[in-house]
């Protein structure tokens, strides 16, 4: 019986070539684009969740600052773990994970090795006991023998050694420090939010604190730079432990104030997804491309319902002859499921050909590197609930309609159910009005993009790039007039950051009047005179740095930076930060230096002669040039590392990379979610042509011209898209406006938006009934109407 039902689905699919054809390249994409989705969505949830333990880990997260500068950070001060463990009830082991940027190459033998800035990482012992990550070789009770340890991971280890055993053979830090290897590492899952490269001993750590008169790691209270984790009770009160090592940091920083010094403690598996004040790192994009994937695949599903249903009719007097010889309505209910199964698995076999096809260009457009495993249970999770759900919602329907025809009536030509007519049309809005909403989703990231690209950030950042001197730091001023005398070259300083990002920030501040209870969280810049003329920041009073001794005692503060301190008339004023008391000589006019989310924060220019970092201004057309005689003087002051140099424009497109991302993706779903719509449409106005072909024959017959069948034709349709795009806008409007809101610094949204997302459906959709209508109005009335 089985097999029979099989046949005639085959026989029924081949009959139809043009319709099934139709309904299984919309279900293939469908397929295919919501399972791409939903494997992103999955792997964005599944971050940090192998941990055994996941569940107990938390991350301390420390607030900083009071009023409207308090924030939340990822990090605490180093002795957070040593007293949580001691003074805490309820936390049964801590770690910590501190970057390491003291090193950047590695020598053995005659192999000179970069490691990627910020891949390094100091970590206690306790790291592998408390985390999951595989140590394949090494000793999980003592991974560092001494401070002289170093771990390496599996792919660091080829490259360094190829072939041979790494342990207990010598790297070379920067030429000069030696490490013993101890342990070779699993590299870190792709779904991990910690990474690293090489891992060193905390102890080298402590060390780096030997010539401090003021503070050894477990007792240096005042900095946030070591992220902290968590292994609780599975019975512990999080709130008890928060209080307690609030508590606790208060007791041992002298003169913390009841507004600092609080401690909050955030899940691990909510790290990559949550911001550490609560607020989305990611999580809004997620539920999103999940809202995305569920109704691409119910376009899909709509496609094949209103095919279905539409051709109900075609198929009545085959229904009703098989009732009329024997055949049962659950007969006749599993035919069309079958067929329907049979569909759907020759869409489902395409569909995981396309995925494999297309996976390079998903991973290169999401930013992902993941992997499309048939042989992966996860994979097969989330194929069979997606197949699952969208087989029932696309057969149930059409098969109970199909199977519930009155033989009689329909042998007359007297279908029951022709107001299943107004379900298609339902259903025709419903895919209208998911597509229209995603073009204005699209339209609505694309403009904030623009939007920050063009903004005003209060600085130059064109044709500058930065630096590390390293060496080159020593001879600052002769590498900077050597510099100057190239005609490539237009500007030189140097600074702790580019302003493009924010730098280092206290609490540690003071001035005349300066409330008791607030805590100004001020991010505080070093710079040389010329600071500021290269970047083109300009002084909203007051002057700029001169280059004279008296300025390590002077200060700029930017306009935020005023205003919170509530300082009138601030030139000339005290000011104290770092426990240097200095003056007030100029204010800056406020610049962006973080991300379009954030508001601009409090910040301070600080003199110094040189710092870490040289910032370089071009000609621009001469830029190759400018990086020459850089690399040139590089290569003389640091032989034997490698010259690197990043563009600031660069760096400011880098903090919108995901931004990028998703609009990218979003352009993408946008077009397939209107393809897939179309389609069905395509298909539904060759039905109606075709139902219809006799009266286009007599009203041609009668004078009517191609103009007016191609209207006749196209107007319902059309009056469903418009009715579609009535129904989308508001509610567009409504969730793109909510996500424009994180933005501190937004586009408007204007009424064109919305106008421009419904006319580009209209014309999508009216091309696409064009077509069909016009070659119908076109056709011969003699051969529609010679069988009459």
């Amino acid at each position: 019986m089985i097999k029979n039902y099989f046949k005639i689905a085959w026989r029924n699919l081949v009959n139809r070539k043009f319709y099934s054809a139709i309904n299984i390249v919309g279900l293939t994409v469908g397929l295919a684009v919501g399972l791409l989705i939903l494997l992103w969505v999955k792997d964005e949830l599944s971050y940090d969740r192998f941990n055994s333990k996941a569940a107990q880990i938390y991350q301390v997260n420390g607030e900083v600052g009071s009023g409207s500068t308090k924030q939340i950070w990822g990090v605490s001060p180093g002795p957070v773990a040593a007293y949580a463990l001691k003074e805490v009830p309820g936390v049964l082991n801590a770690v910590r994970i501190i970057t390491n940027y003291n090193y950047s190459i590695f020598n053995y033998q005659d192999k000179n090795l970069k490691q990627d800035y910020g891949s390094l990482s100091f970590v206690d012992d306790s790291f592998f006991k408390i985390f999951d990550y595989h140590l394949l070789k090494g000793n999980l009770n003592k991974p560092f023998p001494d401070a002289a340890s170093v771990i390496i991971t599996e792919s660091t280890a080829k490259r360094f050694f190829g072939d041979a055993d790494p342990i207990g053979k010598v790297l070379k830090a920067d030429s000069k420090t030696p490490f013993v290897v101890s342990g070779i590492l699993a590299d870190f899952p792709a779904n991990s939010s910690i990474h690293a490269d090489m891992l060193f001993s905390i102890n080298l750590r402590k060390k780096e604190y030997a010539n401090n008169p003021y503070h050894q790691m477990d007792n240096d209270w005042g900095n946030f730079y070591a992220k902290t984790y968590l292994l609780v009770s599975p019975n512990a009160s999080i709130s008890a432990i928060e209080r307690k090592l609030t508590q606790i940091h208060r007791t041992n920083y002298a003169g913390m104030k009841p507004t600092e010094g609080a401690f909050d403690l955030q899940p691990l598996a909510d790290i990559h997804l949550y911001n550490p004040d609560g607020t989305s790192a990611g999580i809004q994009i997620v539920k999103i491309f999940a809202i995305v994937a569920l109704l691409i695949l119910l376009i899909a599903c709509i496609n094949y319902v209103n095919l279905s249903t539409a051709l109900a009719i075609l198929r009545s007097k085959e229904v009703s002859i098989r009732k009329v010889v024997g055949a049962e309505r659950k007969h006749l209910f599993m035919q069309f499921v079958i067929e329907t199964i049979l569909c759907f698995s020759i869409a489902l076999l395409l569909a995981l050909a396309t995925i494999y096809a297309v996976m390079p260009l998903y991973n290169s457009l999401s930013g992902k590197n993941m992997q499309f495993n048939l042989l992966n249970a996860d994979v097969w999770k989330v194929i069979g609930l997606t197949i699952t759900t969208t087989l029932i919602a696309a057969s149930v329907y059409p098969a109970l309609l199909l199977s519930s025809f009155e033989p009689i009536n329909a042998l007359k030509g007297k279908v029951s159910g022709a107001g299943n007519a107004t379900f298609r049309k339902v259903l025709v809005v419903c895919q209208f009005a998911f597509s229209i909403g995603l073009i204005i989703g699209t339209i609505v990231i694309n403009k904030q993009l623009n939007f920050i690209n063009r903004m005003d950030t209060g600085y130059n950042k064109e044709h500058i790039f930065s630096v590390q001197l390293r060496s080159m730091q020593d001879h600052y001023e002769a590498v900077k007039a050597e510099l100057l005398q190239q005609p490539s070259i237009t500007g030189v300083t140097s600074g702790n950051g580019s302003v493009v990002t924010s730098a280092g920030s206290t609490t540690g501040t003071d001035w005349d009047g300066k409330d008791p209870s607030l805590s100004l969280l001020i991010y505080s810049f070093n710079m040389d005179q010329d600071f500021m003329k290269v970047m083109k920041l300009k002084l909203a009073s007051g002057e700029g740095f001169t280059g004279s001794k008296a300025d390590t005692a002077n200060f700029i503060l930017n306009e935020t930076a005023v205003k919170l301190a509530s300082i009138k008339n601030p030139v000339g004023k005290r000011f104290k930060i770092y426990n240097v008391n200095g003056k007030i000589i100029g204010v800056v006019k406020d610049f962006h230096f973080a991300s379009a989310k954030q508001p601009i924060e409090p910040s301070i220019f600080l003199y110094r002669k040189s710092s870490w970092q040289m910032l370089v201004k071009t000609t621009g057309k001469d830029a190759p040039a400018a990086i020459a005689a850089v690399a040139k003087l590089w290569k003389k002051y640091n032989a034997g590392f490698p010259f690197e140099y990043h563009f600031l424009d660069d760096d400011y497109n880098y903090l919108y990379k995901s931004e990028t991302q998703t609009a990218k993706l979003f352009n993408v779903f946008a077009c397939i979610a209107i393809f897939i719509s179309c389609l069905g449409l395509f298909g539904l106005a060759t039905y109606t042509a075709q139902v219809k072909v006799k009266e286009i024959g007599i009203r041609k017959v009668l004078g009517a011209s191609v103009a007016n069948i191609t209207a006749m034709l196209s107007k319902d349709f059309l009056l469903l898209v418009i009715l579609a795009f009535a129904i989308a806008s508001p509610a567009a409007w409504y969730f793109m406006n909510k996500w424009l809101m994180a933005y501190a610094y937004r586009t408007s949204l204007p009424w064109w938006v919305i106008g421009l997302a419904g006319f580009t459906a209209v014309v999508i959709a009216f091309i696409t009934i064009s077509f069909q209508s016009i070659k119908a109005a076109l056709a011969n009335p003699v051969k529609s109407l010679r069988n009459e």
